[in-house]
């Protein structure tokens, strides 16, 4: 009787004993599946997406700006170009831009003198002579020639426009024939000035300077060369 009563106690322990071990084993089956690993499998892939949305970022921004207009240098080229003339216009000079003089101290040949006709720019701008000047006699004061106006001497031809600088000159030369040569024939006037038109204008200078004058238009005591640098 008393072995069986232990046999019973014995077998009522391992009883126990396996089950206390299936309950541990269970509990360390639950530990391993818990909330700890779950939230360290869901952390993985939220660093992923992040890290993935952040590249899409960066790529759309540099792609934006590669994509963005950026100034060139050639557009600011016009308004360069524009900001003044390439070749400024140089204008013929005129009598009011103009001061001359009367030098005859060249000498001449019999009945015959020949003389400089100066001109000087006295603006403040370039201007350009070319050509023959229209020169006649006058009586001071006056534009109404006195005879015939000089004719253009064909073997003192232009060689070309002449610029002028502020300041600079150019000369033409003048020839004058003794009114005395004709005698008789000529209706001698005194005439106190010369009175010249620059080339292409229409206003004129007078350069006082008394000459004898044949007042009778058929006799051409003037004879003017083209100007000359």
């Amino acid at each position: 009787m008393t072995t069986s009563l232990r046999d019973l106690a014995k077998r009522s322990s391992s009883k126990r004993l396996f089950a206390l071990i299936a309950v541990l084993g269970l509990g360390a089956s639950l530990a391993a599946c818990g909330p700890g690993n779950s939230s360290d499998g869901a952390t993985t892939p939220q660093a992923s997406t992040s890290n993935t949305a952040d590249t899409t970022a960066s790529a759309t921004a540099a792609s934006a700006s590669a994509e963005a207009p950026t100034s060139s240098p050639a557009s600011t080229a016009p308004a360069s170009a524009s900001s003044a003339p390439a070749n400024p216009v140089v204008a013929l000079c005129t009598a009011a831009s103009l001061t001359g003089i009367l030098d005859d101290t060249g000498g001449g040949t019999a009945g015959h003198i020949y003389m400089k006709l100066i001109l000087s720019n006295s603006s403040s701008t370039n201007c350009i002579l070319d050509g023959y000047p229209g020169v006649s006699m006058v009586l001071a004061g006056t534009s109404t020639p006195i005879g015939a106006p000089a004719e253009r001497d064909p073997l003192a031809p232009s060689s070309g426009p002449i610029t002028l600088a502020p300041g600079q000159s150019a000369t033409a030369v003048l020839r004058y024939t003794q009114a005395d040569n004709y005698q008789a024939a000529c209706l001698r006037v005194q005439a106190d000035s010369i009175l010249v038109y620059p080339p292409s204008a229409y206003d004129s200078l007078e350069i006082p300077h008394p000459l004898i004058a044949c007042s009778n238009a058929d006799i051409k005591l003037l004879s003017i060369g083209a100007f000359q640098p």
